[in-house]
């Protein structure tokens, strides 16, 4: 398997999808439909529409009942990017190689539009639930997908690493902002897959797991990138944790013991993947292995 060839052919499908889900550009209303089809066009890996829907697989199922799903997966990461990019939090200009949304529509149509990206991606999901074969599935992923972006997930992290920021932080809060800020999407993707496709407690406690090292990973990579990385390949602005002075994993324990950390994630979470069959989750192994080598 060429696993970049076949990233980069879930990633257009998952393109293929979203354009379908985009809001037309019409109405009084029209800037903020641009704003936020601006964003979701600029690109990006849909690591965590494709998450769900490889967990939806390897779990059993076997049509598209995903997609909604998906598409409403990478709309609450966009709107969260959309944020995170604004001059009262990161204050980025540049985001996967392109103008950030504020740079382009102000900050208020920014604001706007990340709002927007969110309750669309729960109209999204809860039309489809109603009318859906299984509703009780999809209605208990919309409910594990809200509680992950909310207050007891990303928004949780968000708030932490805000009011960490210039300050000295252990593990111990530095892993919350980590767990909240990031992997917890990352987690959702793989158990709303699971949950659509009416997998048993074990597979659902696996992809669980891999979840959580994966996104953990992903974020101690995220943090080492942000400053051995190449601006023109990551597509954004690098050094802005350390001019938001922000404790990372690379402040705290140096990059050396950063890369050890990460690379053990990832090797437990291959090791969680031992339940499915070997071919069905070859896709998700090698990702792993992306994540820990990938340069943007």
């Amino acid at each position: 398997m060429n696993f970049i060839s076949e990233l980069k052919e879930k990633s257009s499908y998952i393109d293929e999808k979203l354009e379908k889900y985009m809001p037309e550009e019409v109405g009084y209303q029209k800037t903020v439909l641009e704003a936020m089809n601006y964003s979701l066009r600029a690109g990006g890996k849909r690591l965590r529409p494709i998450l769900l829907m490889e967990s939806y697989r390897i779990c059993g199922g076997s049509d598209e009942a995903f997609i909604p799903y998906s598409v409403a997966m990478e709309m609450i990461h966009t709107y969260s990017l959309i944020h995170d990019d604004l001059p009262a939090l990161d204050n980025d200009d540049l985001r996967r190689g392109k103008a950030t949304n504020h740079k382009v529509f102000g900050e208020a149509m920014a604001i706007l539009a990340g709002d927007a990206l969110l309750s669309h991606a729960f109209e999204i999901m809860l039309g489809e639930s109603v009318v859906s074969k299984y509703p009780e599935r999809g209605l208990s992923a919309s409910y594990e997908i809200s509680k992950a972006a909310g207050i007891y997930g990303m928004i949780a992290g968000q708030v932490v690493d805000v009011e960490s920021e210039g300050k000295n932080i252990d593990r111990e809060k530095l892993d919350f902002i980590h767990m909240n800020k990031t992997a917890k999407m990352i987690i959702v993707s793989m158990r709303a897959g699971a949950l659509l496709a009416g997998a048993d407690n074990e597979k659902l406690n696996a992809v669980s797991i891999y979840g959580e090292r994966i996104g953990l990973a992903f974020q101690i990579v995220d943090d080492i990138l942000d400053i051995v990385g190449d601006e023109k390949t990551l597509g954004k602005h690098i050094g802005s944790d350390l001019e938001n002075e922000k404790s990372t994993y690379p402040s705290i324990f140096g990059i050396e013991k950063s890369w050890e950390i990460a690379r053990n994630l990832i090797k437990e979470a291959k090791e969680m993947l031992d339940i499915f069959d070997r071919k069905d989750s070859q896709f998700l192994s090698s990702l792993s292995d992306y994540i820990i080598n990938r340069e943007y």
